[in-house]
C-alpha cells in the first residue's frame, strides 16, 4: 500500500465565475481534506488549481451559459 507521501496531488477546478472568495475557499478546504484523507497525503501537500471561465466560454447541450 502506498502511502501517497511521495506523491503531489494537483487538482484543477473549472467553474463559472461568479463564486464568492468565501465559497472558493470552503471548495479549496473541503477538495483538500477529500483528497488529503484518501490518498493518504498530507494536506500541504495537495494543490488546486482554481480557473473560472465566462459564461460566454461554456456551452451545456449546445446552449452558450451566456444565453440561459
Amino acid at each position: 500500500m502506498t502511502t501517497g507521501g511521495d506523491k503531489m496531488p494537483i487538482v484543477q477546478v473549472e467553474i463559472i465565475k461568479g463564486r464568492t472568495l468565501e465559497q472558493k475557499r470552503q471548495m479549496a478546504k473541503e477538495v483538500t481534506e477529500a483528497i488529503s484523507k484518501n490518498l493518504v497525503c498530507p494536506p500541504e501537500a495537495v494543490k488546486i488549481i482554481i480557473r473560472e471561465m465566462e459564461k460566454e466560454n461554456y456551452a451545456e447541450a449546445g446552449t452558450l451559459f451566456a444565453d440561459k
